[in-house]
């Protein structure tokens, strides 16, 4: 059976429509941490590092020795223990105590972590400081099949594992100003943001000082807490840029539906198409309908089309009644952008 290449429409990519500023803008300073920590999974059925990962027997004689029970990393033959990387993300503002997700991963030779049990792990940020301790029972997930095949098993996941131990501290009531960061750079989004919150605070105090940036002052004896819920829910209109993203791996295309291609002549293996405008007859023999007013002549090679333009959805229907596969369609489109017929980005994942 011919594979059919899946092909999403972001519908909304050339209409503007209401979003608030918190949506598509982020307070510069206020991020997450990433964090680290090397630790042990103990309680594996037979299943941990052999005896060729020296590091986890060393590790393993370390830790014994912090309970008062000295052996020679010589004499441990233990497949119980595996060494694993944990990592977890520090959100902002996370204060003593809260709890945090964490995601083990073996770095040895173990063949399962199914069971095990993390011992107490310290997590470091980039500056080597501690930030959280992580301890519990590992949680692998079932094993569905999938595109690859069983899931890993030596990886796995403790949801609340580890318990924030130091802050990031965020010194914002006492600021005279903050500074907006938005996602996607772009000078009308940026003065849109600019002119809504003065407009909406009734004084002149945001300047957008590049396509991405937006400096706010604070008005004299105001909390700027309430002056940065209030302008991260202002809502102002917003036109995305149009682009296409290509996922290889799936053979996913997704584009803006009005995202247009030139007219061109093509030619991949044994496929062949014209781009034809304004050729489009209703009902016209030995043509496949490809709705929206556009039709493929396979005998002609040749797309038809009502309108003075061809959009990517389009062709992408006409290639797809031609035969062409997922991955000859991920190659015409980029081909495509090369030589100039679509002036969009194309984002290849």
């Amino acid at each position: 059976m011919r594979k059919f290449l899946a092909f999403t429409l972001f519908l909304l990519c050339n209409f503007a429509f209401a979003t608030q500023i918190k949506d598509i803008a982020n307070i510069v300073g206020v991020r997450e941490n990433q964090l680290i920590g090397y630790g042990l999974v103990v309680g594996l059925n037979g299943t941990g590092d052999g005896g060729s990962s020296e590091f986890t027997i060393q590790s393993l004689s370390n830790m014994l020795q912090t309970v008062n029970v000295k052996i020679n990393p010589d004499d441990i033959k233990s497949k119980n223990t595996a060494a694993v990387m944990v990592t977890a993300i520090l959100p902002p503002f996370a204060r003593h105590g809260d709890k945090l997700d964490i995601t083990i991963s073996s770095i040895g030779d173990a063949k399962s972590l199914q069971g095990g049990t993390l011992l107490m792990t310290p997590l470091k940020g980039v500056d080597g400081d501690i930030y959280a301790l992580a301890q519990g029972s590992l949680s692998i997930g079932g094993k569905s099949a999938g595109r690859g095949g069983d899931k890993h098993v030596t990886a796995g996941t403790i949801l609340n594992g580890a318990l924030v131990e130091k802050e990031v501290l965020y010194d914002i009531y006492n600021q005279p100003s903050f500074t907006l960061s938005l996602k996607n750079s772009n000078f009308k989004t940026a003065i849109d943001a600019q002119n809504a919150i003065n407009e909406n605070l009734g004084v002149e105090i945001a300047t957008a000082i590049d396509p991405r940036t937006i400096v706010v002052n604070r008005p004299d004896e105001a909390n700027l807490i309430n002056i940065i819920s209030r302008v991260l829910n202002l809502e102002i209109d917003y036109v995305p840029d149009d682009k296409v993203v290509i996922d290889e791996r799936t053979g996913v295309i997704v584009s803006g539906i009005n995202v247009s291609v030139d007219p061109v002549v093509l030619t991949h293996g044994s496929i062949t198409i014209k781009i034809e405008p304004n050729s489009y007859e209703a009902n016209a023999q030995n043509e496949l309908d490809l709705a929206d007013k556009a039709s493929v002549t396979p005998a002609l090679n040749m797309l038809k089309i009502s309108e003075n333009k061809t959009t990517l959805a389009t062709l992408t229907r006409a290639l797809n009644k031609l035969g062409a596969s997922p991955s000859d369609i991920i190659a015409i489109v980029q081909n495509l952008k090369r030589v100039g017929a679509i002036h969009v980005d194309v984002e290849i994942i």
